[in-house]
């Protein structure tokens, strides 16, 4: 079971990481004035509850695999934010960076409960309700007083089907490693 969880969790990280990675440079390259910070921070607590909802509903046949994998895709925005910390606290050998970390952490809690609303579990956010909370997404990462809505510069960056592209694949490497018949 171990290889399993350790398998899974691996390929659906790379590809959570590399999707938000993808959205985000695509949000600040469409985005004039967008703050690369809020950007990165709700492009990856949406990612990362995206995947594990796409994970919930391919890791049905195998409750344990499920229940071993998708706290800890919840959990990656609290990851990565620790793994940029420390490697800015060898860098920078300032310990004190741990303080200022707190804010962040409540930030993110804050954005992750948004977007675990949003997505509800058990359910595979598929393109109609995928485009409706990316909507929200992008609304929430523009700066104000641009002159299309949320929903216009969602559809000109393309990012919907970035994401979906995705989750397809999370979801279908779920049922396999689940044991379901795709």
């Amino acid at each position: 079971m171990s290889d399993r969880v350790a398998q899974f969790t691996a390929f659906a990280t790379l590809g959570l990481v590399g999707v938000a990675q993808e959205l985000a440079g695509a949000a600040l390259a469409g985005l004039d004035g967008a703050d690369p910070e809020l950007v990165a921070e709700e492009t990856l607590c949406l990612a990362a509850t995206a995947t594990a909802r796409a994970a919930e509903v391919g890791l049905r046949a195998d409750p344990l695999l499920a229940q071993a994998v998708v706290p800890v895709l919840l959990d990656l925005p609290f990851t990565y934010r620790d793994y940029l910390v420390g490697g800015a606290m060898i860098a920078q050998q300032d310990p004190a960076l741990l303080d200022a970390n707190e804010a962040v952490y409540g930030r993110l809690q804050r954005k992750q409960a948004f977007y675990t609303a949003h997505l509800p579990p058990g359910q595979f956010p598929g393109e109609r309700l995928l485009t409706d909370k990316m909507g929200l997404w992008m609304g929430r990462i523009s700066p104000p007083r641009l002159p299309e809505a949320p929903m216009a510069r969602l559809e000109r960056l393309g990012c919907v089907s970035t994401l979906l592209t995705h989750l397809k694949l999370v979801l279908a490497f779920a049922r396999r490693e689940g044991g379901e018949s795709t």
